[in-house]
């Protein structure tokens, strides 16, 4: 412990109370960490149950160029997502730029004019904002295409308001959709029981309405998936939680092999649908993250619970608390301070592997409404599975952290943000 203390203290100056304040919070989680340990086996043996299921041999790493006629290893990436989520088919593609491309092509996809997409767990995501139209005024978005759009309320308490869906599913009501994670809001991530719930009674007012779930951040942090239990269609990003940390972009979306195949016929053409598409390569990194994924999952979740009870301890609130389900690996803290917000950001950077010399600082981040404050030192540029925090410049000066490929590197920025905090008197360790 000592020796600990004085590499902490020789290398970064932080102070030896701080350290004992962080492990003495580690030492009270032990217990929900084991329970986290017991999600990740369950996932880790599911994955290699799939892998093994779909004959996956050396000689599929190899990769084709052109069109990508021919691309074994693309396929079996395309069956191994599809046995992992337990869907009748998957589209995974290097060219899927990011989780909002994989959902956009999902919606766009299915929609048509007149159609009417629900809500049903209140505003979207800021990015997804602009793709349906609820903001900004572009000419391709969902609304400007003719496309009706309503939302759901959340219930007093952020849960969701499972009552009020009879009433707002109308006629020509085509998706309903429904977002997992946060996003830059103040309630937790829902669990998979919670969009199980909203999707029985989907079906119940309307059986042949799609249920599309937005699965960022979601993956592999309970031991089912929301395709499990009725949902149609999900989408996710490759650099998040599947991807591992290794892979280097795409994006992913399951479900039925009819909304697959409109998916799919959206990215390339009607008529060439699944057959052509370059993997650049990246079929090994892929599926390497998706074998890593679990272990990297859990790493980051135990590092989000950290987080929250050192903060919580200090008397901030934290979204998810100490106390509730994890359902996804976001943890946001109520700052009320922009500097705080601030300072917090510029030490999750000094703390991260790659460019940890810059500075970062609040500028307007194209898809948002707000000037946003970024840290991210990733070996993938972007990559939120990694270890980052951000947040918009707006009250009460929300972080949202998440990510960090292993525990102790998690632990380590979360006891420097903390020293650099304690020793400009912005939070009081004794």
């Amino acid at each position: 412990m000592k020796e600990y203390k004085d590499l902490f203290n020789d290398l970064y100056n932080i102070d030896g109370n701080v350290v004992e304040f962080v492990n003495e919070c580690e030492n009270s989680l032990q217990d929900k960490f084991l329970e986290l340990s017991d999600i990740e086996q369950y996932n880790q043996i599911k994955i290699l149950k799939a892998m093994q299921d779909e004959k996956l041999q050396a000689t599929d790493f190899n990769w084709t160029t052109g069109y990508g006629y021919g691309d074994v290893g693309r396929d079996k990436v395309e069956a191994i997502f599809k046995d992992v989520f337990k869907t009748e088919d998957a589209l995974v593609r290097a060219n899927i730029v990011s989780g909002t491309h994989a959902i956009s092509l999902a919606l766009r996809s299915i929609l048509k004019s007149k159609d009417h997409l629900l809500s049903i767990t209140a505003t979207p995501y800021d990015t997804l904002q602009k793709v349906i139209g609820i903001r900004g005024d572009d000419p391709d978005s969902l609304i400007n295409s003719g496309i009706e759009y309503s939302e759901i309320p959340l219930l007093y308490d952020n849960s969701i308001n499972i009552s009020a869906i009879k009433d707002n599913i109308k006629e020509n009501t085509k998706l309903a959709i429904l977002q997992r994670s946060t996003g830059y809001s103040n309630r937790r991530a829902f669990t998979v029981k919670e969009i199980k719930d909203a999707i029985s009674e989907i079906k119940k007012v309307k059986s042949d309405l799609l249920v599309f779930v937005d699965n960022c951040y979601g993956e592999f942090t309970e031991i089912f998936e929301p395709t499990e239990f009725g949902a149609d269609i999900m989408a996710g990003s490759l650099i998040k939680n599947p991807g591992g940390g290794i892979a280097y972009t795409g994006g992913y979306i399951v479900g039925k092999k009819e909304l697959i195949d409109r998916a799919v016929s959206f990215l390339t053409a009607p008529g060439i649908g699944k057959e052509c598409g370059l993997t650049f390569g990246m079929t090994r990194q892929i599926l390497q993250g998706l074998f890593m994924a679990p272990k990297i999952v859990e790493d980051a979740i135990k590092g989000a619970m950290l987080f929250s009870k050192c903060f919580e301890r200090l008397g901030f609130k934290t979204i998810p608390s100490t106390e509730d389900k994890r359902s996804d690996i976001v943890t946001a803290i109520e700052l009320k301070d922009p500097k705080i917000l601030e300072e917090f950001c510029k030490f999750i950077q000094f703390s991260s592997p790659v460019d940890s010399v810059f500075t970062p600082m609040p500028w307007d981040m194209p898809g948002y409404e707000d000037k946003v404050i970024m840290a991210a030192g990733d070996f993938i540029e972007g990559s939120s599975i990694e270890l980052s925090a951000d947040g918009p410049m707006r009250e009460p000066y929300y972080v949202y952290f998440q990510g960090g490929l292993s525990f102790y590197h998690i632990k380590f920025a979360l006891t420097n943000v903390l020293n650099n905090l304690n020793k400009k008197n912005l939070i009081n360790i004794k």
